[in-house]
């Protein structure tokens, strides 16, 4: 072994032990030291006898890290597909259109009295009290147009549901 790898040796330990304090990680602190030793060993033509050896030793480890990190930053994460597979299958949405499809005709057939406060409630949340006062009519004339539109559209719906899809999975 070469007088430059004899010192080089020394300074390991102190190297991995600033990697693992640096990323918390033990693999990728060792990663980081490997890279870092494999650059140092690479240019040691460029080490002037005389200076800090583990000065520079440091230096590139860190001028490493910055480098890796600013790699990663560049690019997404990286995530195994196991991980998102679940969220990667789209089930199938058309039971979902179907019903969406004949409650808007359902409400489409309500008068536009009924529909208009079976929209404000249902839709827009708003409180009995406050239908009434936005449409100018009671109370009492409310709770009835809700109540005869809810029941129109049930009705409405289980006609229509005469037509079963079967669910194939």
């Amino acid at each position: 072994m070469s007088k430059f790898g004899v010192e080089l040796e020394v300074h390991i330990a102190s190297l991995r032990r600033y990697a693992r304090s640096l990323l918390r990680n033990s693999a990728d602190a060792e990663d980081l030291v490997q890279e870092a030793l494999t650059r140092a060993v690479s240019r040691a033509d460029s080490f002037k006898a005389g200076t800090n050896l583990r000065a520079w030793l440091f230096t590139i480890l860190h001028n490493v890290h910055v480098n890796q990190v600013r790699s990663r930053a560049s690019r997404p994460d990286e995530v195994p597909v196991e991980a998102v597979e679940s969220r990667l299958v789209t089930p199938a949405r058309q039971e979902e259109r179907i019903e969406l499809r004949d409650m808007s005709r359902a409400l489409d057939d309500l008068p536009v009295e009924q529909r208009q406060v079976l929209l404000l409630v249902a839709l827009e949340g708003m409180k009995y009290e406050e239908v009434a006062e936005t449409l100018g009519v009671p109370i009492g004339t409310v709770m009835s147009r809700l109540s005869r539109a809810r029941e129109a559209v049930r009705t409405k719906l289980s006609n229509e549901g005469g037509v079963t899809l079967r669910r194939v999975k």
